[in-house]
């Protein structure tokens, strides 16, 4: 559940209230009738209006906001990797797999090759 007072985006219209797709508004209420299907009501200052919503048809503005980002960095990623045709990085970008970090670089020894290597260090 939402906090009053956040920020939100407005994503979706499913009930056709005419409502400001990727506008803003602020959470100002919730709607405890159970009897009906909206959450929220929301206050957009752009159209000095309140709204009934449900909770699919908005959305925090910080969660779209790093969706963006993540986005943006998957097409410059995908710019690099033709630019210098790098056919490893582009596959990974496009299969969504992982990119490798410095720390997942290292190598986690087993429990044996940490007792063998220590082993060998005791006889020298």
């Amino acid at each position: 559940m939402l906090r009053l007072g956040e920020r939100v985006i407005v994503i979706g219209d499913s009930l056709e209230q005419n409502l400001p797709i990727g506008g803003y508004g602020y959470i100002i209420a919730y709607d405890r009738n159970n009897d009906n299907i909206f959450d929220y009501v929301i206050r957009v200052p752009k159209d000095n209006k309140h709204y009934y919503v449900p909770a699919s048809d908005i959305e925090l503005e910080t969660v779209i906001l790093s969706q963006e980002a993540e986005q943006i960095e998957k097409e410059a990623l995908i710019d690099f990797a033709l630019a210098t045709k790098n056919e490893e990085l582009f596959r990974r970008v496009m299969n969504g797999e992982p990119l490798p970090d410095k720390e997942r670089d290292k190598e986690v020894q087993s429990r044996e090759d940490f007792i063998k290597q220590i082993g060998l260090k005791a006889w020298i």
